[in-house]
């Protein structure tokens, strides 16, 4: 039995993560689960976005998984996610992108993987203002950070037998930044001659995920484009309500859905719950429960293949707790 850390999260956040918790009690999932508050909600309640509790639990389970935190525009406090992230050095984001058979999306054969590096670029936070109507905001690469990245993508390309692996960037332009990542990668890539390396500059990258999607596999990338490019192949399979994440580190793990909060939803049992049930099946592949790992996307695919049992956004007429019992009644 693993013990994992529970953050239900801001608005929607708390009725996905009880979809979350009632799919596993239906596949037996051999986990046990520590719920504690994190982001806006824990604010409210506490003083704290990021409570000792929620601190103290996290390093003693080492994996968590996350409903969204609201994180406001302009002003505020920073994004939880960013924090996080630099807190545990979860330095790979990884988001699958992947069409289901049977539901409507823009394209058909779409299977990639975007692999982000979450510690450094212009999400590192360094930001100043210099003068009254003058901000500066420094972009931050390293070698070190660029080739662990690399490895991750290489390693997880060698794992699920992948053939390609894609560095996107911006070099022609940044070329000590950009410059510093792309020669990073390249470096890696020759300890991986079975998979074939490339790059692509970002703004074609995104010409080409939008006429010629199933051409990409493997694609690892800077922060900031990673952000981008995982949000725009999501609009390419259905929207981010299929869109599953993981934060990952080399001792602690974070998995969570790719969209926010809602809260102009939340409450209302409108909620898709399919990006944080792929997210929690991530997880379960994580510790080494594979075969429940995949109950949980075959559940998920033959629910959504059914035009009957899909929820609002997806054109279908099923609230957050009837499309979770149709999951559940789909597991084989």
């Amino acid at each position: 039995m693993k013990t994992i850390t529970l953050v239900p999260g801001d608005g929607i956040g708390p009725e996905i993560a009880e979809s979350v918790k009632q799919v596993f009690e239906a596949i037996k999932a051999p986990v046990r689960w520590e719920q504690v508050e994190c982001g806006l909600t824990a604010y409210e309640k506490t003083g704290q976005l990021m409570p000792q509790e929620f601190v103290d639990s996290f390093n003693r389970n080492k994996i968590a998984i996350k409903g969204p935190t609201t994180t406001p525009i302009g002003g505020g406090h920073r994004s939880i996610n960013v924090q996080m992230r630099q807190m545990w050095n979860l330095y790979a984001n990884v988001r699958p992108i992947k069409n289901f058979p049977g539901l409507p999306s823009h394209y058909s054969g779409i299977d990639m993987i975007i692999v982000r590096e979450n510690s450094e670029d212009l999400y590192k936070g360094i930001e100043y203002k210099i003068s009254e109507g003058v901000a500066q905001g420094i972009k931050l690469i390293t070698a070190e950070a660029s080739e662990r990245i690399g490895r991750h993508a290489f390693e997880l390309a060698r794992k699920l037998k992948r053939k390609r692996v894609l560095v996107v960037h911006k070099a022609n332009i940044m070329k000590y930044t950009d410059g510093l990542f792309l020669d990073s990668i390249k470096k890696v890539s020759a300890n991986y001659p079975e998979i074939e390396f490339g790059d692509m500059i970002v703004d074609n990258c995104c010409m080409q995920m939008v006429t010629k999607p199933t051409q990409f596999d493997v694609i690892v990338t800077e922060n900031l484009y990673g952000d981008i490019l995982s949000d725009l192949g999501a609009g390419l399979i259905g929207g981010l309500g299929l869109a599953s994440g993981a934060n990952i580190g080399d001792q602690h793990a974070i998995f969570e859905a790719v969209h926010g909060s809602a809260p102009d939803i939340a409450g209302q049992d409108k909620a898709n719950p399919t990006a944080l049930l792929l997210s929690a099946a991530s997880m379960l592949d994580y510790i080494g429960e594979l075969p429940l790992g995949d109950k949980v996307r075959e559940s998920i695919a033959r629910t959504l293949a059914n035009p009957e049992t899909r929820t609002g956004d997806l054109g279908g007429k099923l609230g957050t707790r009837a499309f979770t019992q149709a999951v559940i009644g789909n597991v084989k």
